[in-house]
């Protein structure tokens, strides 16, 4: 059966099913997810086993401890995280022969990054759906991040007015956890009572941290708003210049070198970047050609000499039209003076 993150407090409180399947790239609400299934576990008397999905070797073994843990205690919890989020053959064979034979007295518990759509359609996925539960978690925005921070502030005995749930909401900018701890510090200073807009304003941080990897995935996506509003927070934080240029050259020699050879391993491992953020780069792509990319790379070059005093103007003004030309190649840059 399939469950929202938001059902599994009351499914548990009704049944506890023997295989739970928890997937999705939203930290915090996958891990109070598989919290709540601990603790609804430990309540009917499980006693909980780690297994470290690593290299898929290890696949034996959720059958082997399933039937050995049995002997030295009566209900077992087989908590199995799954490093990669990739099961394999392997793993194939193992989880369907589990769920073809599950074990008595046993509740297996999976933990496991977002899964593709071929994964969701796999015959594990359908055998697990069969005789358990997947819960996936999704980030959250708009009306439904509204509705998530309104519930969490009601658990705390708060209540957000309009105005103060939608500046909380553009704060943290779908980083749950950021918005967790600013209720956390919001009841800390003012109790169970209704919090307005000004108690946000003066008491709550910009929890959207501005980083410069945040930066060049907006600009792979082509959010161009979104990215000036980090350039902006970088330059306000004083983060340095370089630091910055290091980030946008670099990314624009991956998608170089993406272009000219395909998505391959050492690629990836040269430039220090990470396999799930294919589509990111496959959306770059899309839209921007060898051309377009080689007009980034020399603009990246005058950025530098700007920094170094070597050629006139703003540095800061040539990195946001190297932005805005990065995300819209029909905008082109202004000219360097030289």
């Amino acid at each position: 059966m399939r469950l929202k993150a938001d059902q599994l407090k009351a499914a548990l409180k009704n049944k506890l099913l023997p295989v739970y399947l928890l997937s999705g790239d939203e930290p915090l609400q996958l891990a109070e997810a598989a919290d709540e299934i601990r603790r609804a576990a430990r309540q009917a008397g499980y006693i909980r086993e780690v297994l470290s999905i690593e290299t898929g070797s290890e696949w034996p073994q959720l059958r082997q401890q399933s039937e050995s843990l049995s002997i030295f205690a009566d209900k077992t919890l087989l908590d199995v995280r799954l490093a990669a989020g990739k099961v394999g053959v392997e793993g194939s064979k193992a989880l369907i022969g589990y769920c073809q034979q599950l074990p008595g007295d046993t509740l297996l518990l999976i933990s496991s990054d977002k899964l593709d759509s071929s994964a969701q359609k796999s015959q594990w996925f359908q055998a697990i759906d069969k005789c358990g539960a997947v819960v996936q978690v999704w980030p959250l925005q708009g009306a439904e991040l509204i509705d998530w921070l309104q519930r969490r502030a009601a658990g705390k005995g708060m209540k957000l007015d309009g105005e103060a749930v939608k500046i909380l909401a553009g704060r943290v900018e779908g980083n749950l956890l950021a918005a967790a701890q600013e209720i956390e510090k919001l009841y800390i200073l003012h109790g169970a009572t209704t919090i307005h807009r000004n108690s946000v304003d003066e008491l709550v941080a910009d929890n959207a941290r501005f980083d410069v990897f945040k930066l060049t995935d907006a600009l792979l996506q082509g959010k161009l708003n979104r990215a000036v509003k980090i350039l902006h927070g970088l330059q306000a934080e004083d983060v340095a210049a370089p630091v910055i240029l290091w980030a946008l050259s670099r990314e624009i020699r991956l998608l170089m070198a993406i272009q000219q050879v395909g998505h391959q391993p050492a690629i990836y491992k040269k430039y220090q970047s990470f396999d799930r953020r294919k589509p990111l780069i496959d959306e770059a792509l899309s839209r921007l050609r060898p051309a377009d990319l080689q007009r980034l790379l020399r603009l990246c070059t005058d950025i530098d000499q700007q920094i170094k005093g070597e050629r006139a103007g703003d540095c800061w003004e040539t990195i946001f039209s190297l932005c805005c030309s990065f995300t819209n190649p029909a905008l082109q840059p202004r000219p360097v003076c030289p």
